[in-house]
């Protein structure tokens, strides 16, 4: 017989899929509604794109595993058991700055402690968060999506921005071409068959989904502008010298590249092609840490591309982990993780 515990926690991942059921048979009843029902033969191919689309970056967000962090960031075995058996705050402290010291790591608790997650037993890269209903850290967490049943992080917030563009195209593209048969509807000026009744309430989804979907990207819009996760929004990231809601931001074009990527060719295709490797981030800051060495000069050539996977050096170099910035110029568990929607009013709950 199964324990109890695991018959809830089977439960309640059932329970995770409900709000993706609900909008695949939304999407699928709408396909039936406009393809079947209305049936506008002129309109179909532009239909079938926006819909082929929408459905990719969909299902590209709920199916894209998150990024574990790099072995460099998790505890050895010899680290692990000397940080366990140490009791005092001061000393566990201690052991994590000697292991940070050689690693991409800046921000900090808002206490300035360095921050750790213990359950995921490893030293957090800037951006990252513990997400509890994942149970896992995930790189540059957005926020927990339910109707996605996934974290959007790293590995899929460009799938995750596709998906709300290619949505409200097809909300609003579906609205538009339904607005006439709608007002008939009203007018009268259909005929009484069952078709009227999907042309309405088909129109009524497409308007509400739309003005949901549009206030969302547009934020989101705004996020990527200001290179900002939904969980940064609401409280700055936090460095030696204190918290700092613009230190990621490097200028309008290059927040966007760190997204989409610098191949003009697949920013509108649901094809990972975001810069870096999630683990570590460019600043606008200088020397954000006293500990650690200056920011390299723009023509240093220690300065590394972006895609390149990390070769860590002695002592961290601000800026080695991306040619955007070449170009030109815990205690315990205090931070952060979320349970919350891809309604930006989430709300933000402290680490289990």
């Amino acid at each position: 017989m199964a324990p109890s515990g695991s018959c809830s926690t089977d439960c309640w991942r059932v329970i995770y899929w409900i709000p993706v059921l609900f909008i695949s048979l939304i999407v699928a009843w709408s396909y039936y509604a406009y393809v079947v029902q209305l049936c506008l033969v002129v309109y179909l191919l532009v239909y079938h794109v926006l819909f082929v689309m929408f459905v990719w970056t969909y299902w590209q967000t709920i199916f894209t595993k998150p990024m574990n962090p790099l072995k460099e960031f998790h505890l050895s075995h010899s680290d692990k058991e000397l940080f366990q058996h140490e009791d005092r705050r001061e000393s566990q402290q201690e052991i994590l700055r000697r292991i940070a010291k050689d690693l991409p790591i800046y921000t900090r608790t808002m206490s300035g402690a360095i921050r750790y997650c213990d359950r995921c037993l490893l030293l957090k890269p800037d951006r990252c968060h513990h997400c509890s209903a994942c149970d896992m850290c995930i790189l540059k967490m957005d926020h927990h999506c339910p109707w996605v049943n996934n974290c959007v992080g790293f590995a899929n917030y460009k799938f995750f921005m596709l998906f709300l563009a290619y949505s409200l195209l097809y909300c609003l593209f579906v609205a538009a071409t339904d607005l006439q048969y709608f007002i008939q509807f009203w007018t009268n000026g259909l005929p009484d068959t069952q078709a009227k009744f999907h042309i309405m309430f088909l129109f009524f989804a497409a308007s509400t989904f739309s003005v949901s979907l549009a206030f969302l990207f547009v934020y989101h819009c705004w996020l990527v502008c200001k290179n900002r996760s939904t969980l940064e929004a609401f409280r700055a990231p936090a460095f030696q010298h204190g918290p700092d809601k613009n230190a990621f931001s490097l200028g309008t074009s290059k927040n966007f590249l760190q997204v989409f990527g610098d191949e003009k060719k697949y920013w509108l295709l649901p094809i990972f092609s975001s810069l870096g490797d999630g683990c570590s981030f460019p600043t606008c800051l200088v020397n954000a840490d006293p500990e650690q060495p200056s920011t390299p000069s723009a023509h240093n050539p220690s300065v590394k591309s972006a895609g390149e996977p990390h070769q860590f050096p002695p002592k961290p170099l601000r800026e080695s982990q991306s040619r955007l910035l070449s170009n030109g110029q815990s205690e315990g568990s205090e931070d952060r993780d979320t349970q919350g929607t891809s309604n930006p009013a989430l709300t933000i709950e402290k680490e289990t």
